[in-house]
C-alpha cells in the first residue's frame, strides 16, 4: 500500500478525526451489528473501527501496511496487530469470517492483487466490506483528512473491481455527508441524518461496498459446447 496515506494517526487523535470515526462506526454498526464468534480483519487502518467488535469476535486483528509504520492495537491490552505487505498476506488460506478494508483499496499499489489475497484468507462464506473515499464527495477533494489522498471511487467502480475479482456484491451504503471542516462536523449527527434523507447517496463523503467471497465465479455456467473439426491425415 502507498505511504501517500499519512498521518492517520494524527488525524484520528484530533477533534474532527474523533467524529469522524464515530459518524462512521454508526454505518459499520448497521451492517454488521454483531460479528459473535467470527474472526474479523481489519485490513489498511481500521483501528478506529475495530472496537465495533473486539469484545464480540473469536478473534480481532489489524493488519496495518508497512509503509504506514503501523499501530499497537489494542492499547495498553495484548498486541493483535500486524506489519503486512499487501501483496503477500501473512495469514494462511480461509482464516477470517470477516475483512474491513478501509484507508485500503485507495492506497493500494496494486489492487488486484490485494484483492486477491483477500479473497484467499476469507471463508468460503465470508465476507469483505470496503471503505473508501467518493470520487463525487467533498472529502475526496480536501488532503487534511486520510480520505483525500489516494485514488476515489464511486460505489458502481468498486463494485465492477470487485466482481471481476470473484466477489458477489450484496450491498451498497454512504456516510460522511458533512463537509469535512471541524466546525461543521460538531453537529455530524444532524448533518448525517439529512443527508441520508434528502442527499442522493452519490455526494457522500464515503463509499460502502459489502461483498461475499464468489466460489463460482469463475466457473462456466452450463455446458460448454465444443466444435470438432477434421483435419486430413
Amino acid at each position: 500500500m502507498s505511504g501517500e496515506v499519512h498521518g492517520l494517526r494524527d488525524f484520528y487523535a484530533s477533534p474532527g478525526g474523533l467524529v469522524t470515526a464515530r459518524l462512521l462506526r454508526r454505518r459499520l454498526a448497521a451492517l454488521w451489528p454483531d460479528l459473535s464468534g467470527q474472526a474479523v480483519l481489519g485490513l489498511g487502518h481500521a483501528t478506529p473501527y475495530l472496537r465495533l467488535w473486539r469484545d464480540q469476535a473469536a478473534r480481532c486483528v489489524a493488519a496495518c501496511p508497512s509503509q504506514t509504520g503501523g499501530v499497537r492495537w489494542p492499547p495498553g491490552g495484548a498486541c493483535a496487530s500486524a506489519l503486512v505487505q499487501e501483496e503477500t498476506l501473512p495469514f494462511a488460506d480461509l482464516s477470517f469470517d470477516r475483512v474491513l478494508l478501509v484507508h485500503g483499496l485507495e492506497a493500494a499499489e496494486n489492487a488486484r492483487r490485494l484483492l486477491r489475497e483477500v479473497w484467499r484468507i476469507l471463508k468460503d462464506d465470508g465476507r469483505l466490506l470496503v471503505v473508501a473515499p467518493n470520487r463525487r464527495g467533498m472529502w475526496a477533494h480536501f488532503e487534511h483528512t486520510p480520505f483525500g489522498h489516494g485514488q476515489p471511487y464511486s460505489a458502481g467502480q468498486i463494485a465492477r473491481l470487485l466482481e471481476r475479482h470473484l466477489f458477489h456484491v450484496e450491498r451498497r451504503d454512504a456516510a460522511l455527508y458533512a463537509p469535512p471542516f471541524r466546525w461543521l462536523l460538531r453537529a455530524g449527527g444532524a448533518w448525517e441524518a439529512a443527508g441520508r434523507a434528502l442527499w442522493p447517496a452519490r455526494f457522500a463523503g464515503v463509499v460502502l461496498v459489502e461483498a461475499q467471497k464468489d466460489l463460482y465465479g469463475a466457473v462456466p455456467a452450463g455446458e460448454v459446447e465444443v466444435k470438432r473439426s477434421l483435419l486430413p491425415a
